[in-house]
């Protein structure tokens, strides 16, 4: 994942020479701080105060959206489950889009932008992970009921992916957004428009 990260840096950084130390600056601050966030979600005190309430909340909010159209779910601290036939999936670690978040949040932090840039990074990608996090949750609370083996290949293997897919997908769009400013203002200031009357010359600057 960190490689993935690593290879999206402008050419002109790279040309210039500055692209290799800006790429090993990035990935000791994506790495640490990862180390960091992970050792924190492993605290107790984190995990009571955070880590739970998001995960009974996690559960609540896709009974919510499971009851709209199916009466039989509901949520139970930390478990979806179906009343009548008694099936339910608990929302775990590694489960709870926590983990992701972290990896995202991380990735964000590193790349070299504005503390503003940042901000709106952090909460449109913890919006945009959670909301496929939600998808998993619902799909594998009724993959269970349907079929047990497609369930723990969905749980195990492919939501495992398609999570992570989400999170460099939305970290690719982010440095997307930040580069589009900036090469806009390259555009603006490389073009000239010649005086009135064709007197100068393309990419002359007239002086009034």
């Amino acid at each position: 994942m960190a490689a993935l990260f690593c290879c999206n840096f402008s050419p002109a950084a790279r040309a210039n020479g500055a692209g290799s130390h800006t790429m090993k600056r990035f990935f000791l601050i994506f790495v640490l701080l990862q180390l960091l966030l992970f050792g924190l979600n492993m605290l107790n005190s984190v995990q009571q105060s955070v880590v739970l309430p998001w995960t009974s909340l996690l559960a609540q909010m896709c009974a919510y959206l499971v009851t709209t159209f199916d009466a039989t779910a509901m949520a139970s601290g930390k478990v979806l489950w179906n009343p009548s036939t008694g099936f339910g999936v608990s929302i775990e670690p590694g489960c709870n889009g926590v983990e992701a978040c972290i990896v995202l949040f991380s990735a964000i932090m590193a790349y070299p932008s504005s503390w503003r840039a940042k901000l709106v990074g952090i909460v449109l990608g913890f919006v945009a992970v959670q909301a496929v996090n939600v998808v998993r949750v619902i799909s594998l609370f009724y993959l269970g009921q349907w079929d047990e083996a497609v369930f723990k290949f969905a749980h195990e293997y492919l939501w495992q992916a398609l999570i992570m897919i989400d999170v460099l997908i939305v970290w690719l769009l982010w440095v997307r957004s930040l580069q589009r400013p900036a090469d806009d203002a390259s555009d603006d200031v490389g073009s000239t428009t010649p005086p009135p009357g064709g007197g100068g010359s393309p990419g002359e600057l007239v002086h009034a």
